[in-house]
């Protein structure tokens, strides 16, 4: 079976609690859940990992090096930021989906800038959790072709 990383950066695990007026009320738990229950219908296995620290999530995206089909990552303020992890996911080839619950491009000038986008495959934003399921379903496609 294909596996799919689905990796959350900083201040994600406090969804739910955190600017519900931006993010919403959905936790990052009823997220994964829903996932879950998506990848059983997709075919596929889902390994989920969420930091506040972007040396781990480098650390994850290289160790999934032949041992993932696809990686959804929501690399939140570290989109704005992160060499590291912009260069972790180009050299790890695997095709890369970035996804952000509010729309970057409607809030904060600096925020409009994402370092992950440019080796990315496609990038959903503004589209709350939503994102992720779509997010879900075209890497489950995609590794069934591979």
């Amino acid at each position: 079976m294909k596996k799919i990383l689905i990796v959350n950066g900083p201040n994600i695990n406090i969804l739910g609690a955190r600017e519900p007026e931006i993010y919403g009320n959905v936790t990052l738990t009823e997220i994964e859940k829903e996932l879950s229950l998506l990848a059983k219908k997709l075919n596929v296995e889902i390994d989920f990992f969420q930091s506040n620290h972007e040396g781990e999530i480098v650390d994850k995206i290289q160790n999934s090096v032949n041992t993932v089909s696809g990686i959804i990552i929501n690399p939140a303020a570290f989109t704005h930021t992160s060499i590291a992890i912009r260069d972790a996911l180009s050299s790890v080839s695997t095709p890369t989906i970035e996804v952000h619950i509010s729309n970057i491009y409607a809030r904060e000038e600096f925020r409009h800038k994402s370092y992950v986008a440019p080796v990315a495959l496609g990038q959903i934003a503004g589209l709350g959790t939503d994102g992720y399921i779509f997010a879900l379903k075209k890497l489950a496609s995609l590794a069934q072709t591979i």
